[in-house]
This record gives C-alpha cells, structure tokens and sequence, in this order.
C-alpha cells in the first residue's frame, strides 16, 4: 500500500527507540522527582545575617545602619530571612512566621536549622528555629 525507501531495517529501529523513550521516560522523571523530595527535605544550619526581606531584595539594604528598619518592618509582618554568603533565605516557623522572635536579632549574626526547601529561585528554611551556642 505504502511504497517507501527507507529500509524495514531502519524503520524498525527508530521504532524501538521511539519505544524505549517512551518505557524509561516516566523512570527518569520519577528518579529526578525522588531526588528534588530529597533536597526538599533535608534539615540545614545556616550563619548569617537576619534581614527583613523587602528591603534587602529591593536595595540590598543589611548591616548595622539598616538593623533599626529592619526591626521595625520584621516586627510590623514583613517577611523575614537570613542572608548566608551571598545568598538569602526565607525564614517560616512551624507553618507559621516567625517575626516576632526574629525582630530582635535585626541586623545581626545568628545561626538557624530548618528543613530546606528551594523551588523557582526561592529558597527557604521552614520549621526553622534559632539555633543557641
């Protein structure tokens, strides 16, 4: 019915690829799906300074100069992290914020532990509680 050039041969091995992508592809997304659950998941301890969020993202304010602002905006809600080495992380209690404990630690050094989450850039560590030393 169909005249072709392309050798049976040929067809016949496009056919098992095209097969074989298609039995392994949901494996490969399940081990990639486990290993983000994983990272998700793990507890870390994190040095750095506390910052109120709004105004570290919108101009890098941190630092002893900016702890008064920061304190002021942590305890009126804004959303409070910690910056560690040149990056930021988003500091949630126990499915709650964590403000009014973190307000006075403004501008300051602290160490923090939580379950790490990361996703579209944001990072987090929820469940986080200050660590004492």
């Amino acid at each position: 019915m169909f005249n072709s050039t392309i050798p049976r041969s040929l067809k016949a091995a496009v056919a098992a690829g095209f097969i074989s992508a298609l039995a392994f592809s949901p494996l490969a997304l399940a081990a990639e799906q486990g290993k983000e659950n994983l990272d998700a998941s793990a507890s870390k301890e994190i040095t750095g300074e506390v910052v109120d969020m709004m105004c570290y993202v919108d101009h890098n304010a941190m630092g002893d100069k900016h702890a008064g602002c920061a304190a002021k905006c942590i305890k009126g809600g804004g959303p409070v992290g910690i910056v560690s080495d040149g990056k930021a992380y988003l500091l949630v209690g126990d499915h709650k914020p964590m403000n009014d404990q973190l307000a006075e630690y403004a501008g300051k050094t602290i160490t923090v532990k939580g379950k790490m989450a990361e996703r579209g850039g944001v990072a987090m560590l929820e469940n986080a509680e200050i660590v004492k030393k």
